[in-house]
């Protein structure tokens, strides 16, 4: 953690997600709520690739971004600045590294670069991830044990224990597409059970996800120069930007469905779009791209 620490404040992050309740209690309820406030109000993004800026690991920038600036971030923002939230609340959280699965090879990733948090809570380890998105974003932290099923709103999530590695997967429902025009949309998740990433619990420090970060912004076969990505979750769903595609999605778990409306929006909509569903204001121009990837909603 850097000296800038000192510069940042709970107060504004909690009015930032709307956490107004006790911050002197580490219990598991309070990690619920500010993990399930934190994304419904900052979005999963990496626009900042696609509108000229660079992200960078500076804490103070990614605090400065996400809770003064309206904007959102991708995983080494999002759970970076919950990783310091947790610690100043007084949380015992680990920083760890995770691998995300690629449906394309049908393997997991080289890189682990996914950071994400173990919290440890009346001697039982919960996972924190608040920066995945879609459909695959767990809104709650997950009990680190093998084989469990935790249902929750985006469907069945259970980590599987496998050596030394940990896998996250979940079990969803059936895609509902509204629109026809999207129907064989590569952006439609067609399975059921998947796999989203995996992970060991060697702790890690900042500094292993700096060279990450920059490859990822720079890679051409990266996902996050592949795509231009904005997702938020709401309380009966989520919403996304990807491209120049924007869906709205409704879990139905009682039908066994999930409803997606999905539509291309112009470039005279672009800001509007970003500003009134997701709170987003630009700097910069975005240049939306799309590119075929194994990422889906």
């Amino acid at each position: 953690m850097s000296s800038s620490e000192g510069k940042m404040n709970l107060e504004e992050y909690f009015q930032r997600i709307g956490f107004d309740g006790p911050c002197d209690k580490m219990d598991l309820a309070t990690l619920m709520l500010i993990h399930k406030l934190h994304v419904m109000s900052i979005p999963f993004e990496n626009l900042s690739i696609h509108c000229g800026e660079w992200i960078t690991m500076d804490l103070e920038d990614i605090f400065n971004k996400l809770v003064r600036s309206s904007r959102g971030g991708w995983c080494l923002e999002n759970n970076y600045l919950f990783g310091w939230v947790l610690r100043e609340m007084g949380f015992d959280a680990t920083t760890l590294s995770s691998r995300a699965f690629n449906s394309i090879i049908n393997d997991f990733g080289a890189l682990d670069s996914h950071l994400i948090h173990k919290v440890i809570i009346d001697g039982k380890a919960y996972i924190a991830d608040v920066s995945f998105g879609v459909s695959s974003q767990i809104w709650e932290p997950l009990e680190l044990i093998s084989g469990k099923d935790q249902p929750q709103a985006a469907g069945v999530f259970r980590l599987v224990h496998e050596g030394e590695i940990w896998v996250l997967e979940k079990t969803g429902r059936k895609p509902e597409v509204l629109n026809p025009e999207f129907a064989k949309s590569s952006l439609v998740n067609r399975k059921e059970t998947k796999q989203i990433y995996c992970f060991t619990l060697e702790p890690r420090q900042v500094d292993h996800f700096i060279d990450k970060s920059q490859r990822l912004q720079k890679d051409p076969a990266s996902l996050f120069t592949n795509k231009s990505i904005c997702s938020l979750q709401t309380p009966t769903g989520f919403k996304a930007l990807i491209g120049w595609t924007y869906s709205e999605v409704t879990y139905k778990p009682e039908e066994g469905v999930d409803v997606l409306d999905m539509r291309n929006v112009t470039e005279d909509e672009m800001d509007v779009v970003l500003k009134e569903q997701f709170n987003v204001k630009l700097q910069n121009k975005l240049k939306p791209v799309c590119n075929k990837t194994f990422y889906t909603l």
